[in-house]
C-alpha cells in the first residue's frame, strides 16, 4: 500500500471495494483476548451447543472490524479518518464462515466552506452463501 493520501476528488457514488477473510476459532480466541469478551457463546463449545444457535459464534464485533479493513486498506487508505459507524449484526458468524466485507460510496459532503469533506459509504458483511451477516454505514473524514 502506498503512504501517499488519498484525495477526495478521487471518489464518486458507486466506487466499492471488498476484503474477504475465512473466520477460524483462533480469530475468535485473540479476539476475546484483545477485547476481554470471554462470552461462552463464543469460546465454550460445550456452553454454546446448549445455546440458541448450537454451537460457538463468532463476535459480532469481528465482522464489523472487517467493515474497517475494507475501507482503510482496500476502498480508501492514508490521509483519511474512520469517523465513524453504525452497525447491525444480521446473521450469526459461525468458525469456517468465509466472510467478505463490501464498502460502496454512497454520498460525498462537505463543510464549512469546503475545509471539512465526508464520505458516507454503505457497508456490508456477507457470507460464503451470500446472506448479509452485518450491515450499517461508515463515515470516512478526509484530512
Amino acid at each position: 500500500m502506498s503512504l501517499e493520501p488519498v484525495k477526495y476528488e478521487d471518489y464518486k457514488v458507486g466506487d466499492s471495494a471488498t476484503f474477504t477473510k475465512t473466520i477460524t476459532e483462533e480469530d475468535v480466541m485473540k479476539f476475546a483476548e484483545v477485547t476481554g469478551d470471554f462470552n461462552p457463546i463464543h469460546v465454550n463449545p460445550e456452553y454454546a451447543k446448549t445455546q440458541m444457535f448450537g454451537k460457538q459464534v463468532a463476535h459480532g464485533a469481528l465482522s464489523s472490524g472487517l467493515i474497517s479493513a475494507v475501507l482503510g486498506t482496500k476502498l480508501f487508505g492514508p490521509g483519511i479518518l474512520y469517523g465513524g459507524q453504525t452497525v447491525k449484526f444480521i446473521k450469526p458468524v459461525y468458525f469456517g464462515d468465509e466472510l467478505t466485507a463490501i464498502a460502496t460510496v454512497k454520498e460525498k459532503l462537505t463543510k464549512k466552506d469546503g475545509k471539512l469533506k465526508f464520505i458516507i459509504c454503505d457497508t456490508v458483511v456477507k457470507n460464503q452463501n451470500g446472506e448479509i451477516v452485518t450491515s450499517g454505514e461508515g463515515t470516512i473524514v478526509f484530512m
